[in-house]
């Protein structure tokens, strides 16, 4: 039996223990200097809204821990010898393993503001962060958030909650634009203004502001404005942690570079989550994936090597999810900013400006490429195969009704893309799925 060390408890990490315990009777430690159990971190920010309470961001009673004899370790690691196989503390702890997996997450980009380390100044990735969050926005008026991210998004929502006055500073000139295609970059910068948030674009701050009392009063913008603000939320991403490991034998690059099998270049040491960095990337993914599900899946591949079962981490077709406020967003296969030489597009927008369609296929091959969708659901499994099985777009476009995801009585938006197809191929029209009575009765 083997002692296996996980440096970090969130999804990745805790996934690995779960799965190594359902399939082993290892020794399993767990530690995390920021919480004492597993939570939900893509839910903070309904706690910050008053939606939930922290105690319902832990999907797991706290006696599951010592039930499924997974021991948990509230200390930050601040050293590694990877020849004695050895954990130091900050407690003062000398911690031995016999396999090492560091899951040790992100942390935000401050890229060297003057002024980003007064108080009211912050990012949002951390339970930390959240309870800073609460205590610098008490009582305030006004706020600026930088950065076009999903978290960007996330904390103008979070601030506006509590009738804060909030500017979002992007520098590009549409929301997420250097992600997004122009037409839903649009689509989610007026769908910001919408809800009273003042979104400044192609705007970026040069200086972050004393207010006389070692607090952020304003920021100043590249073109001399100045916007007053009690807090500061940077948002402009998130880099691989590397911690203690950057003194240490285990190589780094942006990330802790690992294999296929998340070995990195030490026996026994491994990395999962935000902070592994794949030496060779998989055709059609990046060398970084900070998406949850990815997450997920490294903890579950992982716990098949560490259990006997070696096996090489196969994602499948990229997808993501997130939300810009109420409109929902998924996103299946290759979806560029600015499409390739070899890219046909497909873009269908409704009349209320709030849901969109966009297939992208290749235009010689004409297999589909990609889906964006706004304000729409299609379903996983069956967009997934799709991309996986190179289906033409013709085929998909027919058959569209079997990716609908909502129920019989909402309304489908399958002629509006396939008219969009017609009207670009006249000489290889395809006829729209067939809608059930409920549908078109709704739609």
């Amino acid at each position: 039996m083997s002692k296996i060390v996980i440096i970090g408890n969130g999804i990745s990490g805790i996934t690995l223990a779960r799965h190594m315990r359902k399939r082993s009777d290892h020794e399993l430690l767990v530690i995390s200097a920021e919480s004492d159990h597993f939570y939900s971190r893509t839910a903070l920010m309904y706690v910050y809204m008053g939606h939930m309470e922290y105690r319902h961001l832990k999907p797991y009673e706290d006696w599951f821990w010592a039930k499924n004899n997974i021991e948990l370790l509230r200390d930050y690691v601040t050293g590694v010898d990877t020849t004695a196989q050895t954990l130091s503390t900050q407690k003062g702890q000398t911690i031995a393993y016999d396999h090492l997996v560091l899951a040790l997450g992100s942390t935000p980009n401050f890229i060297g503001w003057p002024g980003q380390d007064l108080k009211g100044v912050q990012g949002l990735y951390s339970l930390q962060d959240l309870e800073s969050m609460e205590a610098h926005t008490t009582g305030i008026q006004q706020a600026c958030v930088v950065g076009g991210g999903l978290i960007g998004i996330e904390m103008a929502e979070m601030l506006r909650s509590r009738n804060i006055e909030v500017n979002l500073l992007i520098r590009e000139k549409a929301y997420w634009n250097n992600v997004l295609p122009l037409e839903e970059a649009n689509m989610v910068s007026r769908h910001v203004r919408e809800h009273h948030i003042n979104l400044l674009e192609e705007t970026e701050i040069t200086t972050i502001n004393d207010n006389g009392q070692g607090r952020v009063g304003s920021v100043t913008t590249k073109s001399g404005q100045e916007l007053p603000c009690q807090f500061l939320g940077l948002t402009i991403g998130v880099k691989p942690n590397l911690g203690f490991v950057k003194d240490s034998a285990i190589e780094t690059e942006r990330g802790i570079l690992v294999n296929e099998y998340f070995e990195t270049n030490v026996p026994n040491v491994y990395a999962i989550g935000d902070c592994a960095q794949y030496k060779k990337p998989i055709p059609g993914r990046r060398p970084i994936e900070q998406v949850w599900y990815t997450g997920r899946m490294h903890g579950e591949t992982l716990a098949l090597t560490l259990t006997g079962q070696k096996t090489a981490y196969q994602p499948g077709v990229w997808f993501n999810s997130a939300k810009f406020l109420d409109i929902e967003y998924q996103v299946y296969g290759t979806i560029n900013a600015h499409p390739e030489p070899h890219e046909a597009q497909l873009y269908w927008e409704h009349k209320n400006g709030k849901k969109a369609i966009r297939i992208v296929y290749h235009k010689e091959q004409g297999h589909v490429i990609g889906f964006n969708l706004m304000g729409i659901r299609f379903r996983h499994e069956v967009c997934n195969e799709w991309l996986k099985q190179k289906a033409p777009v013709q085929q998909v476009l027919a058959k569209l009704n079997k990716a609908n995801f909502d129920p019989e009585i909402f309304p489908v938006y399958y002629q509006g893309i396939v008219n969009v197809y017609n009207a670009q191929n006249p000489d290889n029209k395809v006829k729209a799925p067939r809608k059930s009575f409920w549908n078109a009765v709704f739609s």
